[in-house]
């Protein structure tokens, strides 16, 4: 299917590894023209070669997003480069502190909502205008099933900033509706690659092995790119009257009883 992304200008923050990376790949194949960020200069450095490399026009920006300074120097570098905004994708995530909410400071709730919930605040008011002057544009935030289930959570302080980004989304679409800007959010669920689980795989096979025979309908862990379809779609024209919308993309993980050795 052609998603019809030619030319286009995507932002994708947290871009250097994971669904982020996975995400740049597609829309540099679809024909896009890349901004991108990450905090590491070594690990953005890298995925603007390999994004180059697959005939992709790219702007990358060492930038730490979760501050506000920084995702407006992250976006106004991408507008001066590339010439405007079409699509953003909001996929910086993280949490702070332990498991147990008498694990966490308030600094660990701050910082976790900064990470997961503000980046995306900052990036969608600045990229916004810049989508309207262009006639509209779409973005999509990455959540977590974290987001509506507690028991799949790894933290409180983790899953209640990704809830507060799918409710997010349904109100910045209400928002951004009349401006042809639409707003949808993926959640996925455990994903190979992420949050440690190579890691965990090796330190704890036997877990890990046991996690996925009993949470895992489809017996195994989904991966980056298999999220990264979805979101290529959501922000295609293809996907024009999907609008305010949370999509999981988790192949029906459930909760097992062992969550306490997740490696999160």
């Amino acid at each position: 299917m052609d998603l019809q992304l030619d030319d286009k200008v995507a932002l994708v923050s947290g871009a250097t590894m994971g669904i982020g990376l996975a995400t740049a790949r597609l829309l540099a194949e679809e024909g896009c023209r890349l901004g991108i960020c990450g905090r590491s200069q070594e690990r953005l450095a890298a995925a603007q070669r390999e994004l180059e490399a697959r005939g992709a026009e790219v702007v990358a920006v060492a930038a730490d997003v979760t501050r506000p300074e920084e995702a407006a120097r992250f976006v106004e570098q991408c507008v001066k480069g590339l010439g405007g905004v079409d699509i953003l994708v909001n996929n910086v995530g993280g949490s702070t502190g332990g498991k147990s909410i008498f694990e966490t400071s308030p600094e660990d709730w701050h910082r976790t909502f900064d990470i997961t919930l503000m980046h995306g605040v900052h990036l969608t008011r600045l990229a916004a205008p810049h989508m309207r002057r262009r006639g509209g544009g779409a973005i999509v935030n990455v959540a977590s099933i974290s987001g509506w289930s507690p028991q799949l959570a790894g933290s409180a302080q983790y899953g209640a900033a990704k809830a507060a980004v799918i409710f997010l989304t349904e109100r910045v679409a209400l928002e951004l509706s009349g401006h042809n800007i639409r707003v949808n959010t993926v959640s996925p669920g455990s994903i190979q690659g992420t949050r440690g689980w190579d890691t965990f795989r090796k330190e704890n096979p036997a877990s890990y092995e046991q996690y996925v025979r009993d949470g895992f309908p489809m017996g195994r862990l989904g991966n980056p790119e298999e999220v990264a379809d979805v979101i290529g779609f959501l922000v295609s024209p293809r996907a024009n009257w999907i609008n305010g919308r949370h999509i999981p993309v988790d192949g029906l993980e459930q909760p097992t009883g062992v969550e306490e050795r997740k490696p999160w």
